[in-house]
């Protein structure tokens, strides 16, 4: 079975929101339906990495609606929620003494990615598996560094940013 970070971005662009952390613009319908798609196959085939401190969950908690409605993301956020077994892995994410993520990479040219994001890099790293986001440019932004430390990035609504947002 396929193993899957996904940064939050994924199933609020799925819920045709907009991305808190880019918050002026509506996804395109092309990307909310590759979202759509893509947590609809994560849901029937994959299994969604968290990590046991509970870091993302929370972050799902604060953009998500736990009762699984009214959209595809929240669905996503009710089965880590119901933390069905086939679906959900839990893993260590270990921190360092000053609260960063020990699997973060400490690269300069990570100074100033997105710390919220940080958890889901260092989760990607650590299990050897690429991070899915949508709409989120520090992902694009910062693909090459990231990539050059391990972090492989899965853009679910392709690589070129034009495409990302309703015009």
């Amino acid at each position: 079975m396929k193993r899957f970070v996904v940064d939050t971005n994924v199933p609020i662009v799925a819920n045709g929101r907009r991305d808190p952390s880019r918050g002026t613009r509506d996804p395109s319908l092309p990307c909310r339906l590759a979202a759509i798609d893509f947590l609809i196959a994560v849901l029937e085939s994959g299994r969604i990495v968290l990590d046991v401190g509970g870091d993302i969950q929370a972050e799902y908690r604060r953009h998500l609606e736990p009762r699984g409605q009214p959209g595809v993301g929240d669905r996503f956020y009710l089965e880590v929620l119901n933390s069905a077994p086939r679906r959900i892995e839990r893993v260590d994410l270990p921190k360092r003494p000053d609260g960063t993520y020990a699997d973060f990479p400490s690269d300069p040219a990570l100074d100033r990615f997105d710390r919220a994001d940080r958890k889901f890099a260092a989760l990607a790293r650590r299990e050897r598996i690429p991070v899915s986001s949508a709409t989120d440019s520090d992902w694009h932004d910062f693909h090459v560094p990231l990539k050059a430390n391990g972090v492989d990035v899965n853009f679910v609504c392709g690589t070129s940013t034009k495409e990302w947002f309703a015009k």
